[in-house]
């Protein structure tokens, strides 16, 4: 290999790095694709990694908004009225939970006039966690610990994970319904 090709390839790659991360950030992308600020109640939930930067990219076009975001902990962003919620990923905590149930109560009392804004970004599955009845947080926890330390595929644990929810498999749509969501 041609020495001057060499020494210039971690900068190249950095550049490469550097300019993947810039058009991947929320801030860049969401705007592009935010319809008009809806007239009437808006709300905003999700959960994801990404989220609460989806989030305070929501509110620098919009403005204040209400709602709940789930993200990991340490990911936190500053918004103007949206809460953000930090929680344990990949394997749920009671901060996730709770922070569901919240959204889960927020969206029950909406009706066909309101537009739900819902920002799901990756980690979500585990972030957004409400256990059905018949499991415990802490069964549900073990679930996923046994599931990771097994080297299960990220759509297998999905697909367990949807079997013990409240929220996944479309139940967070059909929780939201009557309102709009995007």
């Amino acid at each position: 290999m041609n020495p001057q090709i060499k020494s210039e390839a971690p900068l190249i790659l950095r550049k490469l790095f550097d300019k993947a991360v810039l058009v991947a950030d929320p801030m860049q992308t969401i705007p592009h694709f935010l319809p008009q600020k809806p007239a009437g109640k808006i709300i905003v939930i999700g959960a994801g990694k990404a989220s609460a930067r989806m989030a305070e990219s929501v509110e620098s076009q919009w403005g204040a908004c209400e709602g709940i975001i789930i993200t990991r902990y340490g990911y936190g962003r500053p918004t103007k009225g949206i809460e953000i919620v930090e929680a344990s990923h990949p394997v749920p905590d009671e901060n996730g939970v709770n922070a569901t149930n919240r959204i889960l109560d927020i969206v029950k009392c909406l009706d066909e006039d309101d537009f739900v804004l819902c920002l799901i970004s990756g980690g979500a599955s585990a972030l957004l966690c409400s256990p059905i009845d018949s499991i415990t947080l802490a069964e549900k926890q073990n679930i996923n610990r046994r599931l990771l330390a097994c080297g299960a595929s990220i759509d297998k644990i999905n697909l367990v994970r949807k079997h013990f929810s409240n929220v996944k498999g479309g139940q967070l749509a059909a929780a939201v319904y009557p309102a709009k969501m995007l």
